[in-house]
């Protein structure tokens, strides 16, 4: 049987160790984001938190149906300005920060359905004001109650290692629709992709699982 100072003297050990798998699991396998507005409504709610899959090949598996986190691609939203105060707060968060349990102020982060991914022809709208993929209208679930598939029209064609993403609350959300002239022609690079949306974790009331819904199969 153990003594009790020698549980003492292993306890700061522990400690440690316990926090380097959670660093670990945090910076490599699962991070977590806070969703700001409704543009990804009813799916995600304003002041959700999110899980994010971040393992390390997740951009080669990205697929079409995927709520993903994307780094901002081309100045899609308006500089953050950060506090810069020396608060003790705010030396915690640069080191959570500098750690990878949370992401980086500097790069801002989006959050997106994917619609389209590489070699995928990507229309909307046609006579019925359906979406259509590869010529196939589709019928999207997912969209945010009385809005339409899209309030613009477009014919896109995904190139390589790009995505074409999708807010769920289609009249609140400036997606790949109105980014068209930006350097990425509005496609999202999969470079910036950190990881697939995979659950809601809080508030509790919200708590769910975050499914892949791809439309067109």
């Amino acid at each position: 049987m153990r003594s009790k100072g020698s549980l003492l003297k292993e306890l700061p050990i522990l400690i440690v160790v316990a926090l380097i798998v959670s660093l670990f699991i945090k910076s490599f396998l699962v991070q977590f984001f806070y969703i700001p507005s409704g543009s990804m409504e009813n799916t995600l709610q304003v002041q959700d938190r999110v899980a994010v899959n971040k393992v390390p090949f997740i951009s080669d598996n990205i697929k079409r149906g995927d709520v993903v986190v994307f780094r901002d691609p081309n100045n899609w939203l308006p500089e953050n300005l950060e506090n810069s105060s020396n608060s003790l707060t705010s030396k915690a968060k640069s080191l959570l920060v500098t750690v990878g349990v949370l992401p980086n102020p500097a790069k801002q982060y989006l959050v997106k359905r994917v619609v389209g991914v590489a070699g995928d022809r990507v229309v909307c709208c046609g006579d019925s004001g359906k979406l259509s993929i590869n010529g196939v209208e589709v019928t999207e679930p997912y969209i945010y109650g009385g809005d339409a598939p899209s309030d613009m029209k477009f014919d896109v064609t995904v190139p390589e290692g790009k995505l074409w993403v999708m807010g769920d609350h289609r009249g609140a959300s400036a997606d790949s629709r109105y980014h068209q002239d930006d350097i990425n022609s509005g496609f999202v690079p999969l470079k910036t992709v950190s990881g697939r949306v995979v659950a809601v974790i809080w508030p509790f009331k919200n708590l769910t699982y975050v499914p892949k819904i791809d439309v067109t199969k």
